[in-house]
């Protein structure tokens, strides 16, 4: 007689345990066990727990293949889902060998699970797992297909509700409850203030605090206080939530002519601008991709997105200041180029027209196409491309966790009917368009942090605090990928040789940058090092780079006139002609602003069951290698987390969505 211990393992969720009937059968190179209840004495299968089961078999199985798992109901009782988190099973010969599952399992369901080390398909050589392998491929591709999310755009999955995905990819009943619950409050709040829906205009400012008094944080407080101020105005161009546009300026565009006499009040004395353009002190915004955007038709009259450009002077006091603002691309007589000692009401206003165009570029691409839609594809991709026994599965479906889920959402609550894009100033065509637009000119090296910084010349500027922890955030992240990487894959030839990966690459490029070639992404992969960097951009991408342009939501846009989806009266024209009555007619009515306003406390909001980056409370990896690999990312993650710390206790505006403990492993927000 052979015995096998098998430790079974019961997800900590609510209702996660069950009352069913659940049986394994042990299956090895060289036979099969007898289907064996998993039943002791007392309750199974509890919640949060590890059961111990005995599976006795006349002979050794040989080396152990797969772990079939049934479950069949216990008389008439109604649907018991389980969820298996993992069976470790030790074998006659002592090998204990880690089985994982991670999903729920349904009645009159059966699941085959492999367990061991992590395999590429060229490994298998028993043709029983090379056929397991292909058929699991199979069906994950009838499961999760491709899309279009609209003409000339990316390829998206192609659920069409979230109730239809799979129960372990879905949102936990805990997370959608505290969501519903945060919504619901707000609603009821702002239900008893007769805001909702309201169509009226906002008095004053004092009268949009009451808004403001619902909710607030300390960074909120701050961006209410000092908006109009110009040297915070340039500072949320570093470390606000849209910090990877700005640029610095070698010579001044054409269409932007910005001479000496309008800006040398606003240099250093005796300075000129040419001198600060040569020392690299003078920066660049262009919104030249919104130009001829169309726009959101409110009362029978098209609204008007500015395709603006600012010019920012870093003075000696290392503050990045605006000091000249063009609001369309073409400059003409009806196209002035404000300055900061225009009329007060002008210069904010010139200043809100180019914050609402950013927030317009930022919500439709910077967040939704480059963070959210890009990590569904790499997600969809993954899904369909590598088995679970895969190292690179492994690796990255920690870091796609409620992805689809929240973009399935997020569609709805963002593009469709009533929805956040349809009440901007771009309208649901327009954003559309912006993403179009933005997908053509995307290059792998835009999205890659340590070329996007070194592009846009913003290497040294000082007090660029996403940069600094971004770029310390990449090298951890590729550190921990590379040992991983470089544990799987000894050889480029094994990179060439996997054709599974082949195939997710190409996949990538085929449904998420539609086959452009001129974007620089890569279709297939040649070496080791390629791998690397493709890897460390994809969790950099769905776990740093969305913290960046999403965390910050609440603080930036809860007060509106600091910067808001939707503008209602066309940009100044002529200058002089402004008052604080123009502004408050230009912001959104209350009701609009309600709106927005609980959906961006939706996109900031944290919730319980949220897993920050580096943490894998699934184990997946059998290997002790890959098990010390983690615990040095951990360990480099909470260095980099004490060192923001210590900096922000120093700093009046602090930055600290890159602090590690608050970047969640996915885009799952």
């Amino acid at each position: 007689m052979a015995e096998y211990k098998l430790q079974v393992s019961t997800g900590d969720m609510p209702s996660a345990g069950t009352w069913d009937h659940v049986s394994v059968t042990l299956i090895g190179s060289d036979g099969e066990s007898e289907q064996t209840d998993l039943d002791n004495f007392g309750k199974d299968l509890c919640t949060g727990k590890t059961g111990i089961y005995m599976v006795k078999t006349s002979a050794s199985l040989g080396k152990l293949l797969l772990v079939k798992v049934e479950k069949d109901p216990r008389l008439f009782t109604r649907e018991d889902e389980w969820y298996c988190s993992t069976i470790e099973v030790t074998t006659p010969e002592g090998d204990a060998i880690l089985f994982p599952c991670h999903r729920w399992i349904s009645r009159g369901e059966y699941v085959e699970l492999r367990g061991g080390r992590a395999m590429k398909y060229f490994e298998d050589d028993h043709p029983l797992l090379i056929e397991h392998r292909k058929k699991e491929l199979m069906l994950k591709k009838s499961l999760y297909q491709w899309k279009p999310l609209a003409e000339g755009l990316l390829h998206i999955s192609g659920f069409e509700n979230a109730s239809e995905l799979p129960a372990e990819i879905r949102f936990s009943k805990a997370k959608t409850d505290e969501m519903q619950d945060t919504t619901k409050q707000l609603g009821r709040k702002f239900h008893f203030k007769g805001m909702v829906g309201s169509i009226e205009k906002w008095e004053n400012f004092d009268d949009l605090k009451r808004l403001f008094n619902f909710q607030k944080t300390p960074m909120s407080e701050y961006v209410a206080e000092h908006w109009k101020d110009d040297d915070f105005y340039g500072f949320q161009f570093l470390n606000g939530i849209n910090p990877t546009l700005i640029k610095r300026c070698s010579e001044l565009p054409r269409n932007f002519p910005v001479t000496e006499e309008m800006v040398k009040p606003f240099l250093a004395e005796g300075s000129s601008l040419r001198r600060e353009i040569a020392k690299g002190n003078i920066f660049l915004y262009d919104q030249k991709k919104l130009d001829g955007l169309p726009t959101y038709v409110y009362n029978g009259e098209s609204l008007t997105v500015t395709s603006g450009l600012c010019l920012f002077y870093l003075n000696p006091e290392k503050k990045l200041m605006p000091i000249a603002i063009q609001l369309h691309q073409q400059p003409s007589e009806k196209n002035p180029i404000f300055l900061p000692s225009d009329l007060e009401t002008d210069w904010l206003l010139a200043k809100m027209f180019i914050k609402n165009a950013d927030s317009l570029d930022h919500e439709a691409v910077h967040h939704l196409m480059n963070t959210h839609f890009m990590g569904e594809v790499y997600t969809v991709a993954t899904l369909r491309c590598f088995p679970v026994i895969h190292p690179l599965y492994k690796l990255l479906i920690p870091h796609f966790k409620s992805t689809l889920d929240i973009n399935i959402r997020g569609r709805v609550g963002l593009m469709g009917p009533n929805g956040m894009f349809e009440k901007s100033t771009a309208g649901v065509e327009g954003m559309i368009e912006i993403m179009r637009r933005s997908l053509r000119e995307m290059t792998y090296s835009s999205i890659c942090l340590p070329e996007n910084i070194a592009a846009r010349g913003l290497e040294s500027i000082p007090n660029y605090f996403y940069r600094d922890d971004g770029l310390k955030l990449w090298s951890i992240i590729d550190s921990f990928v590379r040992a991983a990487v470089e544990y799987y894959y000894p050889s480029d030839a094994d990179v060439c040789k996997d054709t599974e990966l082949q195939d997710w690459i190409c996949e990538i490029f085929t449904y998420g940058l539609l086959g452009n070639k001129a974007s620089g992404f890569p279709h297939c992969f040649h070496c080791i090092e390629e791998l690397i960097r493709f890897i460390t951009m994809v969790i950099f991408t769905v776990s740093a780079q969305h913290a960046a342009v999403n965390n910050g939501q609440f603080d930036y846009y809860f007060w509106t006139p600091n910067a808001t989806l939707i503008l209602h009266k066309p940009p100044p024209t002529t200058k002089g002609q402004s008052s604080m009555e123009t502004i408050m007619e230009t912001l959104p009515n209350v009701g609009e602003t309600v709106a927005i306003s609980v959906l961006i406390n939706q996109l900031s909001d944290e919730h319980s069951d949220d897993i920050p980056l580096g943490q894998y409370p699934e184990t997946r990896f059998d290997e002790p290698e890959l098990t010390q690999v983690i615990l040095e990312f951990q360990a480099e993650l909470s260095y980099l987390g004490e060192e923001i710390t210590k900096r922000n206790s120093q700093l009046e505006v602090p930055y600290d969505y890159l602090l590690p403990s608050r970047i969640e492993n996915s885009v799952s927000i």
